[in-house]
């Protein structure tokens, strides 16, 4: 059975756009790449469209080279008519990450990426959360009760496993939380006792039907383009036993909505009637 998560993200933008109405400033999101391919100006393109639709101002920044994003980002993080920073992601291999992050003001770090926001993890503040791991955390709340589950996180990149599972580890939550990895030797064994199993890890089909139990939950996370086709992580097959997200209209369509809810509570913090 698939999960509703375009419901899920209707809910986020008809907050987006109660809290506009409180407002008397017009949110504005900045978002910058590096000499972006075709997929990445698509991405930013459909970026764009949602920011509109919910009356948001949106400036697509491409640069050819970390000297020009480092100085559009200082130049974007201290406009105060800026309230969302958003760097496309991946970077190239000879731009400092670290450096990127750290360059990203706090407060504007909409995607989550700012060291700062992800140490806050640790004591439960999830304003500036990884908006990916947030969107997931959004969606199981939205159709389980999360104590005592068993969660099974295979991936631990510092955008989606490691600050889901802190996340879920929170004790308004309470889940028991298993992170798995390219070194783990026994997936399936885990992922066969799970009631949720979060897969993030950039490989179609990767999580079987064999390797997850009756009833369970499954949020998909992977997004692998094959012979034209948008895939998941997970093989369509598990739709037959399990609560799964959908590739694509899933944890990303969640992903997009609170990211730019973050864009217009900054601007409502500024700018109240």
């Amino acid at each position: 059975m698939l999960i509703d998560c375009k419901k899920i993200a209707q809910m986020i933008d008809a907050q987006s756009l109660s809290l506009l109405q409180k407002s008397s400033v017009r949110p504005k999101l900045v978002s910058l790449a590096v000499k972006p391919d075709q997929s990445t100006v698509s991405y930013l393109k459909s970026q764009q469209k949602k920011a509109q639709s919910l009356g948001i101002d949106y400036e697509m920044i491409n640069v050819e080279d970390a000297l020009s994003l480092e100085e559009s980002l200082q130049k974007a993080s201290k406009d105060e008519s800026v309230h969302g920073l958003f760097v496309s992601h991946p970077l190239p291999p000879e731009i400092d990450e670290m450096k990127i992050a750290n360059l990203i003001e706090a407060d504007k770090d909409v995607e989550g990426r700012n060291p700062l926001n992800l140490g806050r993890l640790v004591y439960g503040i999830e304003d500036f959360a990884p908006c990916t791991a947030a969107a997931i955390v959004r969606i199981l709340t939205s159709v389980t009760d999360l104590t005592g589950k068993n969660v099974v996180v295979i991936g631990r990149s510092t955008t989606v496993g490691l600050p889901v599972s802190i996340m879920l580890l929170r004790r308004d939550r309470s889940a028991t939380v298993t992170v798995c990895h390219s070194r783990t030797t026994n997936i399936p064994e885990m992922t066969r006792k799970a009631d949720v199993t979060i897969v993030a890890v950039g490989k179609a089909g990767f999580l079987t039907s064999e390797m997850v139990r009756d009833g369970s939950i499954v949020i998909d996370v992977g997004i692998n383009v094959v012979d034209g086709k948008v895939l998941g992580d997970a093989d369509k097959s598990i739709q037959e036993k399990a609560q799964v997200t959908p590739v694509p209209g899933g944890v990303g369509v969640v992903t997009t909505s609170i990211l730019m809810n973050r864009v217009v509570r900054n601007a409502v913090r500024g700018g109240m009637n």
